[in-house]
């Protein structure tokens, strides 16, 4: 009979296992999206070629198509391991090849591969979400997006900071094969880790083709989207445009760079973890609430600011304040969100979700700046306001205690 000691040690080796699986997806792509178009730049390519580079990121948007086959082939936890480690090390060798090319003369075939390296690597993330569903109870889903939301912000601090850096003192040809070998070696400790455990399926609960469709077919599901898409959208576009509100306030590149890259990173990295002891300690529903609330705060906190001229403390309370609403939120959206997956679809149903979330925050993202630009950021926080406090109305609403909006 296992001790509490035993079983606590074994969860920490698992959650430890799939930060770095996480960590491993976002530390090149932030990477090469920066440097890409940082060496575009240098190499004389116009602006229009370089927007060509945000393209690769479709498998990410799209990724729901295939989901269901991903989880077909997913069933056991040795298939799981095989199916992870084959999209890993395509997605390494892709960004390692990367490397022996010249930017000024092999620009699409390094296009070429970049794009598979971001198809294999949203493939590996369908897998590894519904291995994540499967491997960790209900109690342990907060636990686990953590480790998710963690891994995303440091793969962009290290990907968008530190490899960087690396790249202007070592260049293209070494920085890039030693990106892919980082990349490979994030998944070997899933090889390694004997602790994890996953009940075996129903012979009957075996995804389908269409069954990314079948996901919206139950009205009760209806909600629990419309909470998805509603409940970051109070501080996206303060996110999407405090950078150019920090320059028309006078700082500098590295000024931003400091204060939004690294400390704001850093704050998110940091407080991905307290959320989920947070939803640990007090609950979803409450803990679902509370976040709504605090997401009203952010653009309240930044109206305000448009009144006065800031001071740095100011600016930075504010830039903490949305970091940690940011993280606070991912934690309950994601956790939520695997908590209502079916038995044998966990991936795509995890992944449809993800889905939703990212293409609704892009969408404010691409709206914020012209409406920002139209209604300067007074009206775009005051917009933003409308929304949290919606979203806010919504929540006290729709859910209930001890309620679950989908019932699978």
């Amino acid at each position: 009979m296992a001790t509490t000691t035993q079983v606590d040690n074994v969860r920490k080796l698992n959650l430890a296992t799939f930060f770095c699986l996480y960590i491993a997806q976002f530390i090149p792509s932030t990477f090469i999206t920066t440097a890409m178009q940082v060496s575009m730049r240098q190499a004389n390519y116009g602006l229009a070629t370089i927007g060509l580079l945000h393209l690769v990121h479709i498998p990410w948007l799209i990724k729901f198509f295939w989901a269901p086959m991903v989880d077909r082939q997913c069933s056991l936890l040795a298939s799981y391991r095989r199916f992870i480690l084959l999209m890993e090390s395509i997605y390494a060798l892709s960004i390692i090849s990367i490397g022996f090319l010249d930017i000024a003369s092999d620009i699409y075939f390094i296009f070429v591969l970049v794009f598979l390296s971001m198809f294999a690597s949203a493939t590996q993330d369908i897998a590894t979400d519904g291995l994540a569903v499967r491997a960790f109870g209900k109690g342990d889903h907060s636990a686990v997006n953590s480790m998710q939301s963690m891994g995303r912000y440091a793969g962009a601090f290290l990907g968008s900071g530190i490899f960087i850096v690396m790249l202007d003192h070592f260049g293209w040809h070494v920085v890039f094969p030693l990106l892919g070998l980082v990349a490979w070696l994030m998944v070997v400790p899933l090889q390694f880790n004997k602790k994890i455990h996953i009940e075996p399926r129903s012979p009957k609960q075996r995804a389908k083709l269409m069954d990314f469709l079948w996901f919206f077919k139950r009205k009760e599901i209806i909600p629990h989207v419309i909470f998805l898409l509603l409940y970051f959208m109070g501080i996206i576009g303060i996110i999407a445009n405090v950078r150019p509100y920090m320059v028309d306030l006078g700082y500098n590149m590295k000024e931003i760079g400091v204060w939004f890259g690294m400390v704001g990173t850093a704050t998110s990295f940091f407080m991905a973890w307290v959320a989920h002891i947070f939803i640990r300690r007090i609950g979803m529903y409450r803990a679902r609430l509370i976040v709504a609330i605090m997401i009203v705060t952010a653009p309240l906190y930044f109206l305000a600011l448009t009144f006065i001229t800031p001071t740095l403390p100011l600016l930075v309370g504010g830039l903490l304040l949305v970091k940690t609403c940011h993280a606070f939120a991912s934690i309950v959206v994601y956790t939520t969100a695997m908590d209502c997956v079916r038995e044998g679809r966990e991936g795509t149903d995890f992944t449809i979700q993800v889905v939703v979330v990212h293409m609704s925050s892009s969408l404010i993202s691409i709206i914020s700046g012209g409406v920002g630009e139209w209604l300067d950021y007074r009206g775009l926080y005051l917009i933003e306001l409308g929304i949290a406090i919606v979203s806010l109305i919504y929540v006290i609403s729709v859910f209930k205690p001890n309620q679950m909006i989908a019932k699978w």
